[in-house]
């Protein structure tokens, strides 16, 4: 049975006004789960990292909560497993190659670079500490046509087989991509998904659940063993907070549950 989380980059503009009342209120609309943003930034220094992943785990331990995982940049290995080892977190996962130094907007439209990337987050796998798991997030230029394929497939083919994967079922819809084969390729290695919905178009609005391009029947059952259902919004006009809510009570109805 999948655990449901939720994504704090949904509230980002909630928590740069007030963390505290804004993980308060999550926890209110019965999320036990979230899933963090910005660890290991790059424009910071460590000292400011750890700072700031400090305050909020003590904001998120007086809400009742605990993460799933992160999103995170890659300043080094070392640095990222300090930051997580504070937060209590397990998985971090890189959310666009731009967080990891020496690559960054194209790196999926040339084949070249994405084995390079490929490679450079594998070495990171392979440095990673035990109690740490590293992955990678997707949006949707990650299926850039290449000469030999889709870029993504050419990724995930060449990287650490101990790579996980947290696959946005929306930005693969919304690049053309069946999260179904997804999910049959990669495995194991899924080990979270995102879930949303809207037109799938790049800036649009995204809507609740059921009203927009997902085939959210189907896609719940192929994604109903995967470990950890984060909602998630990236840009909408309605409230983020009912968003959330009615988003995740879509989710508990297919099975995901908070604790």
């Amino acid at each position: 049975m999948p655990t449901l989380s939720v994504q704090l980059y949904s509230v980002r503009d909630q928590i740069a006004a007030d963390q505290p009342g804004t993980l308060a209120r999550l926890a209110e609309l019965g999320f036990r789960h979230v899933e963090p943003f910005g660890l290991g930034s790059l424009g910071k220094s460590q000292a400011e990292r750890l700072a700031a992943t400090r305050e909020l785990r003590a904001d998120l331990d007086a809400a009742g909560l605990a993460v799933s995982a992160v999103h995170a940049a890659l300043p080094s290995v070392a640095e990222l497993a300090e930051e997580c080892a504070e937060l209590g977190a397990d998985t971090a996962f890189i959310p666009h190659p731009r967080q990891v130094p020496g690559f960054g907007e194209n790196t999926f439209t040339d084949a070249a670079a994405v084995d390079a990337f490929a490679d450079a987050l594998g070495q990171a796998v392979a440095e990673a500490p035990d109690e740490l798991a590293l992955g990678y997030h997707n949006h949707w230029f990650e299926w850039a046509e290449l000469p030999t394929g889709p870029a993504y497939d050419r990724f995930w083919q060449r990287t650490h087989r101990g790579l996980l994967a947290e696959l946005d079922v929306y930005w693969a819809v919304a690049a053309g991509a069946d999260p179904g084969e997804v999910l049959r390729a990669l495995g194991d290695r899924v080990t979270a998904v995102h879930l949303k919905d809207g037109p799938a178009l790049r800036d649009a609005p995204q809507t609740p659940l059921g009203s927009g391009a997902l085939d959210v029947d189907a896609v719940l059952t192929a994604v109903a063993e995967i470990p950890w259902h984060v909602a998630e919004i990236d840009t909408t006009d309605l409230d983020p907070y009912s968003l959330l809510a009615d988003n995740a009570a879509v989710l508990r109805t297919h099975g995901a549950t908070s604790t």
